[in-house]
């Protein structure tokens, strides 16, 4: 596919990072009707969706650096690119600081993650797509009328039929989506959306890595993501598990 949309003089748009901002912009949106809705103060969920984005991005790159280290060492510049981000950094780095601003705000991060998974979903569909117009996390060659060709990809090879993954993501994502909107219309446990968010993720993220054919590393017979979707998926149903009775003052929140 395309990655460069439009080029202006020495600027050029590139599909990659349009579809990451716009799935940003959407999913805060998402967030912010879903929250003035559930009553929940707006600045704080700001300050955590700023603090969670930015760490976010910081920590999926971390992973890729991590991942693609002896790319790196070839190509210290690479980090610089604005592909290579890997979903899990992203996912555990923000994660981990909004557990600390709540910690330090002594506020419930549960309720909060409760309301951030449908958007997180929601973005993450988006930047699927922008993984197709430039090319990364391709699949394997196949034979299927489903395949799809790249011509002028510097990352897919082009030429050759291959199984689209990044649509296939794309769709899951959006799916996840929608069955996080419907779960939440009913009054739930703290934890029990994020917890299914993650649940869902991390089972997709699993089978879908099975028809990519990009090198995202490996631990034992498994790529890094499929050992990290277990782990996920281990935590995930430890957090339904202790998920906390939805307090007084949470219980006031009606779902969209």
């Amino acid at each position: 596919m395309y990655d460069d949309i439009l080029t202006i003089g020495p600027i050029t748009l590139h599909g990659y990072g349009l579809m990451i901002a716009i799935g940003i912009i959407f999913a805060l949106l998402m967030l912010d009707i879903r929250a003035r809705a559930r009553k929940f103060d707006p600045n704080i969920v700001y300050r955590l969706s700023m603090i969670s984005l930015l760490t976010g991005f910081v920590g999926a790159k971390l992973l890729y650096c991590i991942i693609e280290f002896k790319a790196i060492i070839d190509n210290p510049w690479q980090v610089f690119s604005g592909s290579g981000f890997v979903v899990y950094g992203g996912i555990i780095s923000g994660m981990l600081a909004a557990i600390i601003y709540c910690k330090l705000k002594q506020l419930s991060f549960f309720s909060y993650f409760d309301l951030a998974v449908p958007s997180i979903a929601f973005a993450q569909g988006f930047g699927r797509i922008g993984c197709f117009l430039a090319g990364c996390c391709y699949g394997r060659e196949t034979n299927s009328s489903l395949g799809i060709v790249f011509r002028h990809s510097s990352i897919a090879p082009n030429g050759v039929k291959l199984i689209p993954t990044q649509l296939l993501s794309s769709a899951g994502d959006f799916v996840i989506v929608a069955i996080l909107l419907l779960y939440a219309r009913k009054e739930r446990k703290q934890g029990h959306i994020g917890a299914l968010y993650l649940i869902l993720y991390s089972i997709g993220r699993f089978i879908i890595e099975f028809f990519r054919n990009d090198f995202r590393g490996y631990i034992g017979g498994l790529s890094t993501s499929q050992f990290l979707s277990l782990i996920v998926l281990a935590l995930a149903i430890l957090m339904r598990c202790i998920g906390t009775k939805t307090n007084r003052n949470d219980a006031k929140h009606k779902p969209l």
